[in-house]
């Protein structure tokens, strides 16, 4: 990593948290009651984003792009000036923690920061950050959103009589929000399409994908292209990096959208795999940055870089990062180590910079171009955790 950001973050962002288990620790030693005060809730959130907008003295920009059903406002923070946007999605999943501690670190370095070199990356790259998507269900430490059927139907009474859509979640009451997207982004629900299922387009239902697919469209409006998309989330502690066996900290994945040679998607030229897998390898090049600690010392932990599972058979339309793909988008999975927050609230302060490492490595190769003269195809020399390639 060249001297700028990373120099200026150093040790004291991405060192572990006092306490922290080492990256080589038992993924079994598993809390029986998790617990989420360790991490940022909507209060906190609400508190720290007005913090780090006026600390910032309006380098950084945060509001609302709309409100759960439970009334919570969606924020979105905004930072830089370059024509190269970088939309980052947190919490998705309203169990999966470490996304929103990332973005905030950043958030508070790029706004705050008098380092000449951050300031140059701010002239070429604008950061548009979702810290904490699925309020509702992070409120409630849920994987779904909370939206009942009933309230759906009286949102859009063209639905009336239809069966609920395949990723609404009758006993929560809520929908895996990561399945609620479509590339069409004109579509509007109808009664013929659902229940739908995996390998078909989502149907913008719930509020937190319209209110992103409407932000996608103001930033493609603005801009006239949204360059790149990565969506934060949370895997198993168990996995291991074939060859070594080193506890996975991140795996890394580009859109899930069935075999390269598909002819499925044809009706979207837009789509550029290749392009998506380099911000990928940007993502893993900048925690292969931070593994070396800039001091010669190997970090295992920042390390522990593989490709997310990705067999042929994926095709996963619905999600976000599909959606946007297929308008041209590069998007980036991030799948952190410690689904939900179980094992990872013992991980918390390695979780967050190895997730905030990733994120520098994009936008430190988005804003001096190298990201333009790397080979996508080299993704696919990161190692595997176990699947079959």
């Amino acid at each position: 990593m060249t001297l700028g950001l990373a120099a200026l973050l150093g040790m004291s962002v991405f060192a572990p948290a006092a306490g922290a288990q080492s990256a080589e620790a038992d993924c079994r030693n598993l809390p029986t009651t998790p617990s989420t005060s360790g991490w940022t809730d909507y209060a906190q959130l609400e508190k720290e984003l007005d913090r780090i907008e006026r600390t910032s003295r309006g380098r950084v920009e945060v509001s609302s792009i709309g409100q759960t059903q439970l009334g919570h406002e969606i924020y979105a923070a905004r930072v830089g000036s370059g024509d190269q946007v970088l939309l980052v999605t947190a919490e998705i999943h309203g169990n999966e923690k470490t996304g929103p501690e990332a973005l905030l670190s950043l958030l508070k370095t790029l706004g705050s920061s008098g380092n000449p070199q951050v300031q140059a990356w701010l002239e070429d790259v604008t950061l548009v950050a979702i810290p904490k998507f699925n309020v509702d269900g992070a409120e409630r430490n849920q994987r779904q959103n909370v939206f009942p059927w009933a309230d759906v139907v009286e949102q859009f009474p063209q639905l009336e009589g239809a069966a609920p859509a395949w990723n609404y979640n009758a006993r929560i009451g809520g929908f895996d929000v990561n399945r609620d997207f479509n590339p069409d982004l004109d579509y509007e629900p109808r009664a013929e399409d659902l229940p739908g299922g995996n390998l078909e387009p989502g149907f913008y239902l719930t509020n937190e994908a319209r209110a992103l697919r409407d932000l996608y469209v103001e930033l493609r409006d603005e801009f006239g292209h949204v360059e790149a998309y990565v969506d934060l989330h949370h895997m198993g502690p168990c996995n291991q990096v074939d060859g070594d066996g080193q506890y996975v900290s991140v795996a890394l994945d580009y859109p899930p959208l069935g075999p390269d040679d598909s002819d499925k998607y044809d009706a979207w030229p837009a789509l550029d795999q290749e392009r998506s897998r380099r911000y990928a390898l940007a993502a893993a090049e900048g925690m292969f940055d931070k593994a070396g600690n800039g001091n010669g010392q190997s970090s295992p932990f920042f390390g522990g870089v593989t490709r997310y599972l990705h067999p042929e058979w994926r095709d996963l339309p619905g999600q976000a990062r599909s959606s946007f793909a297929l308008n041209g988008t590069s998007t980036v999975l991030f799948e952190v180590r410690g689904q939900q927050q179980a094992w990872g609230q013992k991980q918390k302060g390695m979780l967050t910079a190895v997730v905030e490492a990733g994120l520098v490595g994009i936008v430190e190769r988005m804003a001096d171009g190298s990201i333009e003269q790397m080979d996508g195809d080299d993704f696919y020399e990161l190692p595997t955790y176990g699947w079959d390639q």
